[in-house]
């Protein structure tokens, strides 16, 4: 019976990728890799921020694979590629496969919509881990990437982000225990009121929309 239903259950649709890199050679690689997973299909390849947009518009991608030096002008242009994509196409995965391991830029680009942040060297079973995780709308960054957020949420980032307090701690813990603001409140003994404000504020810090991408977050950021 339980090898007939597996037998009838329809397989997921295989996640869908666009690869975005000014280097012809560097896609060519990144799609021989990624081809030889069943779930993943490259769909569509970008060497510029005009063809990249123009390409996810067309082949509607659950995933993008950017990274973010695309021309001889600024360091980072795919930032404000970044941007454009994940305000034009919501729900769209960004995942950064880049050379550039700066703090700020692991931080600027999952301000600017990216899900995820992976350098260039990482191994081949961790970056298509990172695709499918980002695909499922999850976060996904490598080592040295989540140092990076680490450092930035603890202040020896950028000097400009602010570090969790105690009691947003404290309400990111119950979080992950799947309580709601009201049995937050009773466990610490504060109003349903506070506790939006300490979610609120703990979400904003850590880049993310959902209680669910905040505790997965946290989680990798070693916080839980």
């Amino acid at each position: 019976m339980t090898g007939s239903l597996a037998a009838t259950r329809p397989r997921r649709p295989p996640v869908r990728i666009v690869l975005v890199d000014d280097h012809s050679i560097m896609r060519q690689g990144l799609r021989a890799v990624l081809e030889r997973e069943t779930d993943l299909r490259v769909v569509g390849e970008a060497g510029t921020a005009a063809g990249a947009a123009t390409a996810v518009a067309t082949v509607r991608p659950n995933v993008v694979l950017l990274d973010l030096k695309l021309s001889s002008g600024p360091q980072a242009d795919g930032l404000q590629l970044c941007r454009q994509l994940t305000a034009a196409h919501p729900g769209l995965g960004v995942l950064v496969l880049t050379t550039f391991t700066e703090d700020r830029l692991v931080v600027e680009a999952v301000q600017a919509g990216a899900r995820g942040y992976v350098v260039k060297d990482v191994d081949t079973t961790e970056l298509v881990r990172a695709i499918r995780a980002v695909s499922r709308g999850e976060s996904a960054f490598d080592a040295r990437s989540a140092s990076a957020m680490v450092r930035s949420l603890s202040g020896g980032g950028t000097p400009d982000r602010e570090r969790l307090t105690d009691r947003e701690l404290d309400v990111l813990r119950l979080l992950a225990r799947g309580l709601s603001n009201r049995s937050i409140g009773r466990e610490l003994f504060i109003s349903e009121t506070t506790v939006k404000f300490h979610v609120g504020n703990l979400m904003r810090k850590l880049l993310v929309g959902r209680r669910a991408e905040a505790v997965y977050a946290a989680s990798k950021l070693g916080l839980l």
